[in-house]
């Protein structure tokens, strides 16, 4: 028996679509640290209050902070294309990322405003990946049941706590991925 493709592509940012080219150097390191990270993560903090965080955390000078925190990566075009594709294709895109409270800001710097049905932040959600509770949220908005869901992310931990909600996971390992992406949202 084949299967249906999946009516939702779930699509992380960071490291999926959002790619950054220079090394994250010690704030990164410092700023993902549970600690800091989930209150960040989590609307608990601003972006603001998570890099006073990373500045006291590693003694630097907030103004360092603030220039390393200006870069803000680089859309993958060849990974938008292939969003916009699934999306003309009929099919459902939400963005699901574990984001801080300005990702809505970083949307429209790179122009991306329009290129999801949903984006679902965890900063807004108030729950983070791999929560099995960020998962149950995306699924009751979406009004969607999990097995019609295929979430794409880089790291194992958000793709086993997507598996565990019941959802369709991949680790995205790069472009080379897309072959099999497509075939399973755009087949039949």
């Amino acid at each position: 028996m084949k299967r249906r493709p999946p009516k939702a592509l779930l699509i992380d940012f960071d490291g999926v679509l959002r790619v950054y080219d220079r090394d994250p150097g010690p704030f990164l390191q410092a700023g993902l640290e549970w600690s800091r990270y989930i209150p960040a993560v989590t609307g608990a903090w601003t972006r603001a209050q998570w890099l006073d965080s990373i500045a006291e955390a590693t003694g630097a000078d907030r103004d360092e902070v603030t220039e390393w925190d200006s870069y803000r990566g680089r859309i993958d075009r060849t990974v938008l294309d292939f969003v916009r594709e699934v999306r003309a294709g009929g099919k459902t895109v939400a963005l699901t990322t574990n984001a801080t409270s300005d990702l809505r800001e970083d949307l429209a710097r790179f122009g991306l405003d329009a290129d999801f049905d949903h984006v679902f932040s965890s900063a807004e959600i108030g729950w983070h990946k791999p929560s099995r509770e960020y998962f149950i949220t995306v699924l009751e908005q979406l009004r969607l049941p999990a097995g019609e869901c295929l979430l794409v992310d880089d790291t194992a931990r958000n793709v086993a706590g997507a598996r565990a909600a019941g959802l369709l996971a991949m680790r995205w390992t790069g472009l080379g991925d897309l072959g099999y992406l497509r075939a399973a949202l755009l087949a039949g």
